[in-house]
């Protein structure tokens, strides 16, 4: 039972490290022949685990080879346009000013209620407002409404607007992210300070404190502490 462990252990960190050379994808985002790979790499996986005759080294051979054929696979996707249509395909043009193909419809093996329901889960309930609806080579719907039914923005009405920034951690559960606060050109007597302002004299009491996508110093005391959050 132990080695049956072990043997578990070692392939799942393998196998977890090969994932993520393969690149960061969802399940629903895999091309075709990435999703062969992933369900061809679990299965060579489970073989070791299950049948302890079978070396590991006889599944780590083939699963490696599947990161190669797939590291080669998409090099050639890059290099070659046509080469990359030739593996995964095409995106598919599904709706076009408002009007379904249907002929393209049959030929990707999409239901009409599929597609209204892939419409309804993006907010669009009435085909004649959409200007094309593009099935990606990933299987997900990429949606472009008529410029009558889009959604207004700032720069439509002209409002003054600022660009928002990603947000940068500082404290976290009680400690401090000095790379972060490098990356802000500050200091920990800069954070000190922020505190202080806020009356928290220990950073202990902090669960979290950030700059947010506006620029703002924000932060959350453990529960445990009152006046839990505050930004300024």
């Amino acid at each position: 039972m132990f080695i049956v462990m072990i043997r578990t252990i070692i392939l799942y960190i393998i196998v977890v490290f090969i994932m993520r050379l393969m690149g960061k994808r969802q399940i629903g985002q895999l091309e075709p022949f990435e999703l062969v790979i992933a369900i061809m790499i679990s299965e060579l996986a489970s073989l070791p685990m299950q049948d302890l005759r079978i070396p590991i080294i006889h599944g780590v051979i083939p699963i490696v080879t599947l990161l190669i054929l797939q590291s080669i696979i998409t090099f050639l996707e890059l290099k070659s346009e046509k080469a990359g249509s030739l593996i995964t395909g095409t995106p598919s043009i599904l709706i076009e000013h408002g009007k379904i193909d249907i002929n393209e419809l049959r030929n990707q093996r999409l239901c009409f209620n599929d597609l209204i329901e892939e419409l309804r889960l993006e907010g669009y309930y009435n085909i004649s407002d959409i200007e094309y609806a593009i099935l990606e080579t990933s299987g997900q719907l990429s949606i472009m409404p008529k410029a009558s039914v889009a959604p207004v923005t700032k720069e439509d009405l002209k409002i003054p607007y600022t660009q928002e920034i990603l947000p940068i951690t500082l404290v976290l559960d009680g400690k401090i992210n000095k790379e972060n606060l490098k990356a802000i050109n500050k200091d920990i007597s800069w954070l000190n300070s922020q505190l202080s302002k806020n009356e928290i004299d220990s950073i202990e009491k902090v669960f979290l404190a950030q700059i947010d996508s506006r620029g703002k110093f924000f932060y959350q005391l453990n529960n445990k502490n009152k006046n839990n959050n505050r930004r300024n």
